[in-house]
């Protein structure tokens, strides 16, 4: 039992990274599990032992990559930044990691475009997403926590905001690559960070003009 899990995760990874690698060629509709078995140097078998159809595979890929990479990056930031210096380096992280993982987006925007008619398996590309919101929304807590920031929403609506503007910057990235600056996603949440600094100040200011008594 002992040779048998290290066997089955590197199996499992196998599967995982060949699938990364033949969907980004083929595309996830062109792409059948043969296919990616055949990549991966294993049987049909070995694949379906660890995932039970495509579109299992591809919600697990998405939902690994999206949940592992993004909240690692983020944990790395340096812990003497301050607070104004947070919404920046948070934007730079973010925007390494869009441009590493063109891919990644690619799978995301073609899964979603394939689910619209699959109740199945758009009900689970929603359970992965949510999965990796909550995430992301974890780890904006512990930023504030850190570093003392304030943020201008709910750390899970704000979790949202900023996946939705990774996923938009990438869309035009992909179109034109040099037509999105590399510093743009840091300077946009650097603006909603200065709002916050903003109000947060006049918050202060007003509760000292208030009398007392």
């Amino acid at each position: 039992m002992a040779r048998t899990r290290p066997y089955r995760a590197q199996t499992r990874r196998k599967v995982l990274d060949a699938a990364y690698v033949v969907f980004g060629e083929r595309g996830i509709a062109g792409t059948s599990l043969e296919q990616v078995a055949a990549a991966a140097g294993l049987t049909k078998g070995a694949v379906y032992s660890n995932f039970r159809s495509k579109d299992e595979l591809v919600l697990t890929l998405m939902e690994e990559h999206a949940a592992d990479r993004i909240t690692k990056s983020l944990q790395a930031m340096e812990a003497d930044l301050t607070p104004s210096q947070v919404a920046h380096q948070v934007g730079v992280v973010l925007a390494q990691e869009m441009r590493a993982d063109a891919g990644w987006h690619r799978l995301l925007a073609e899964y979603a475009a394939l689910t619209r008619r699959d109740p199945a398996g758009a009900e689970g590309l929603r359970q992965g997403r949510r999965e990796v919101r909550d995430a992301v929304a974890g780890v904006l807590d512990r930023l504030v926590e850190t570093f003392g920031v304030t943020l201008p929403m709910p750390s899970a609506d704000l979790a949202i905001v900023v996946l939705a503007l990774g996923n938009g910057l990438a869309l035009e990235t992909e179109i034109e690559p040099d037509g999105v600056r590399d510093d743009l996603f840091a300077q946009v949440l650097g603006i909603i960070a200065s709002d916050v600094v903003t109000v947060v100040a006049d918050t202060a200011a007003d509760a000292q003009d208030v009398p007392v008594g």
